[in-house]
């Protein structure tokens, strides 16, 4: 008679959850450009795009990940996508690294390339929007934020520590 191991791990039917947990494209009420550019992500490998350099080339050249609107208005663009958290966040950071910068240039004499420097701070905003996008249509996700499905840890209105206990 065998006895069953208490420490092996329970046996259960595990699946990839991440197909489920994308929406179908063709579905989102979105334009044709922006399924195009989705389908052409999710052939990419998603946000990470560890796909991409297994693409055929035409296919990798044939998409620009360059989002112009995205570059003219910055964190108004993500504020018009429903984005706002990450646009904020971006350019916070940006604009804490734009001045870094700009004072280390006029330090070593190169202040006149200051002005310049801008320019990165927008392209930031131009390569990141449509990833960022993706993530939130498609893989359902809060860009910066929580995930979409996210519980609140506590009830609204009360504490997390019980009464009469220090922490």
């Amino acid at each position: 008679m065998s006895q069953a191991n208490p420490f092996n791990p329970p046996r259960s039917h595990v699946t990839d959850l991440t197909d489920s947990l994308e929406a179908d494209i063709d579905d989102l009420p979105i334009s044709a450009t922006w399924k195009k550019r989705f389908t052409w992500l999710k052939k990419a490998g998603g946000p990470s795009m560890s796909n991409l350099k297994t693409m055929p080339k035409a296919e990798r050249k044939g998409f620009n990940q360059f989002n112009i609107l995205a570059f003219l208005f910055g964190p108004f663009y993500y504020v018009a996508k429903g984005m706002w958290r990450k646009g904020i966040s971006l350019f916070v950071v940006c604009a804490a690294v734009v001045i870094a910068l700009e004072l280390l240039l006029v330090m070593i004499g190169f202040g006149q390339f200051g002005k310049e420097v801008g320019y990165g701070v927008s392209a930031v905003f131009a390569i990141r929007a449509n990833i960022d996008y993706y993530k939130k249509m498609v893989l359902g996700k809060m860009v910066g934020g929580r995930y979409a499905d996210a519980q609140p840890l506590t009830e609204p209105g009360t504490s997390p520590y019980v009464a009469g206990e220090s922490h």
